[in-house]
């Protein structure tokens, strides 16, 4: 088959641009664009865009459950992790990483709200409930500024909770600390989007705004896919590719509008609110379904290449969500406080599984999804789980547990438990990641280096 010269500008404009599809090998070779060039900030040393993302789980775990059998090679791993099982040689464990500035200090209570506001920043937050916010630009921000206008999107920020920015929410701490994981600046969070119908318009159609005159075009959304407006020009783009591009392209569409289709149906029930409080549209009821839809969308927002740095807060640290549906009737960090009870011990560490099981499903439509040279999207990702508190009973924030999954373009060391004895700053994670983004930073928060041997 001869290659069709295209440019990419036309390529995308004929694909559908504000669609956002993948690249396709029939194309690749006449395709002039920056992420054919084979080194330069966001790109692994083949030239493939490296992604980066991290995802917060609330509220620490259960350590002992938690923490894999073994030091070195051939990870043994524990029982929390079993739904990791099958992807032994796609994720390594850190053991040993601290956070001192979630620590109290002189500052008293508000653990949850530093575990939040310190596990991308490093920086300690200023106590107060009013306007004058201080933390730090969060690791996160740190790449997509250097990455600006290398994609649609330079980040993406996701949340499974409601935005918020102002308030008190623990211990004489304003609500913008617990709420967000994302800081543009020392005093400005980004707020999460929680809805996933508004990241499926914002990644696959006009970013419709969430009020005013967009209403409209959002019911006209809803009722009408957003594929059916941009299939045409697929089928003329399916014509120009090869017989592998064009299976590709059906399976992705095909992909895409099963999304949209759970989403519709996640429309018809809304969240369960208060009376006096409207509910949105498009969240699951079902927390599991949330997740998982918005890990599609981050799958999918990667696959598109319309970001490469993401942030997930599934929930908030502090959350006291019930798990009703793996048989948890009480509160998270209710239980949290278990007091070395057995019984709530055994609760929480369902709970650590099923924020486990979650992530194995993330983990699992990177690694089905396949760039142009073979490779997995998660074998050119580099994904951070992890949480500000280890021990939440006792409120540490040392020992956390960090998950590291990808290998980074070929640049990481997966199937190990890297483990130290002494405390190392979470931020020097950090600063080994953005070296391998290609990101230029001297510091951030409280680093200390370059962290080895990952």
């Amino acid at each position: 088959m001869k290659t069709p010269h295209v440019s990419r500008r036309s390529f995308l404009q004929s694909a559908g641009f504000l669609l956002g599809l993948p690249v396709f090998e029939s194309l690749l070779p006449r395709i002039a664009s920056a992420s054919s060039v084979a080194k330069g900030p966001g790109l692994t040393a083949a030239g493939d865009p490296l992604r980066m993302a991290f995802v917060y789980v609330p509220n620490g775990v259960i350590v002992d459950r938690w923490t894999p059998k073994n030091v070195g090679r051939d990870l043994q791993i524990n029982e929390t992790m079993q739904p990791l099982e099958g992807f032994r040689g796609d994720f390594q464990v850190v053991s040993g990483l601290e956070h001192q500035h979630g620590r109290a200090g002189g500052d008293g209570g508000g653990d949850h709200a530093r575990a939040t506001a310190t596990i991308l920043t490093g920086a300690r937050p200023k106590k107060t409930a009013g306007i004058d916010i201080r933390a730090g630009v969060s690791v996160d921000q740190v790449a997509a500024r250097q990455l600006d206008g290398r994609t649609r999107f330079s980040s993406l920020e996701l949340s499974c909770d409601g935005v918020r920015q102002s308030g008190t929410c623990d211990s004489g701490y304003s609500c913008a600390y617990q709420f967000n994981l994302s800081w543009r600046s020392e005093n400005q969070p980004i707020a999460p989007e929680s809805n996933p119908r508004m990241v499926f318009e914002r990644l696959f159609g006009r970013d419709l705004g969430r009020n005013g005159s967009g209403a409209a075009e959002r019911a006209k959304a809803r009722d009408h896919s957003l594929l059916d407006f941009l299939m045409q020009d697929a089928a003329s783009l399916q014509a120009q590719l090869g017989k592998s591009d064009q299976r590709k392209l059906d399976e992705y569409l095909t992909g895409v509008r099963e999304i949209e289709r759970r989403i519709q149906q996640a429309e018809k029930f809304g969240l369960p609110q208060a009376p006096s409080t409207p509910a949105p549209t498009g969240i699951p009821q079902n927390y599991s379904d949330h997740i998982k839809l918005m890990f599609d969308m981050l799958a999918l927002a990667f696959e598109t290449d319309a970001t490469r740095v993401a942030t997930f807060l599934m929930a908030h640290d502090g959350s006291n969500r019930n798990f009703n549906e793996i048989g948890v009737s009480s509160g998270h960090h209710e239980l949290s406080h278990h007091q070395n009870d057995a019984a709530k011990m055994a609760q929480i560490a369902r709970i650590d599984r099923f924020y486990m099981e979650q992530f194995a499903y993330f983990l699992g439509r990177l690694r089905d999804t396949k760039e142009t040279n073979g490779r997995s999207l998660l074998e050119n990702s580099m994904i951070v789980y992890c949480s500000g508190l280890s021990d939440a009973n006792r409120h540490a924030h040392d020992n956390l547990p960090v998950i590291l999954a990808g290998s980074g373009g070929g640049s990481l060391a997966p199937d190990q438990h890297l483990a130290f004895a002494q405390p190392v700053p979470m931020t020097n994670l950090y600063m080994s990641l953005l070296e391998r983004m290609g990101i230029q930073a001297d510091r951030l928060g409280d680093s200390t280096g370059v962290l080895q041997g990952v």
